[in-house]
């Protein structure tokens, strides 16, 4: 399954997919295509790096979140991507985009969804006083880190931590799980009934 992965910063997650890749422990995935939608985005060299295509389809460039939805879209059938992974997207998609790949869109949050969606997971949590945080990694529907549950798992929080310290070991986890979780949809084996998912033999 050919696999488009969105970015907007740096590209850790990206990375670790780029390696699994590398070691033959992505398959039946395959990164054709990373797109961005920022031209510092230094996951773009990440893509480079690994010979991979690098587009930027900036958003400030149109007029519409359609407009830049489309433009997208374009980029991303080029390539031929049948599944798409956002690894560190800061973009709301919408049912524009959405409705082109249902349930082949994935996304990876810093925290045990459903607590502390959104920006700054690391400091909800360190806030919040919980003892245990972690990554999940979901199927990405219209609301903010609010689509179905595939995956997490947990990270403990220690008592000297702070946001970066804790978002290091989230960000540890999150390159396994959604490694796995890719070779999973690329496999064919997650199905989804409403907000379950299984994990199909």
């Amino acid at each position: 399954m050919k696999i488009g992965v969105l970015v907007s910063g740096g590209g850790t997650n990206l990375q670790a997919l780029l390696d699994a890749e590398r070691d033959g422990g992505l398959a039946p995935a395959d990164i054709a295509v990373v797109v961005a939608n920022r031209a510092d985005a230094p996951a773009l060299e990440r893509a480079r790096r690994a010979g991979k295509p690098a587009l930027v389809v900036d958003h400030r460039h149109h007029a519409s979140r359609e407009s830049f939805e489309d433009a997208l879209l374009e980029a991303l059938a080029q390539h031929g991507a049948e599944a798409i992974v956002l690894a560190g997207f800061m973009r709301i998609l919408t049912r524009h985009f959405l409705a082109r790949f249902p349930d082949r869109v994935l996304n990876v949050h810093p925290a045990l969804l459903p607590a502390f969606p959104g920006a700054a997971a690391q400091h909800q949590a360190l806030e919040y006083g919980v003892k245990l945080t972690g990554c999940t990694v979901h199927f990405v529907d219209e609301t903010v880190d609010g689509g179905a549950i595939i995956m997490q798992a947990c990270v403990e929080v220690h008592a000297d931590d702070d946001e970066e310290r804790l978002r290091q070991r989230i960000l540890a986890r999150e390159h396994e799980l959604l490694t796995k979780a890719v070779v999973l949809l690329a496999a064919g084996r997650l199905a989804r009934s409403g907000r379950k998912v299984l994990v199909l033999p």
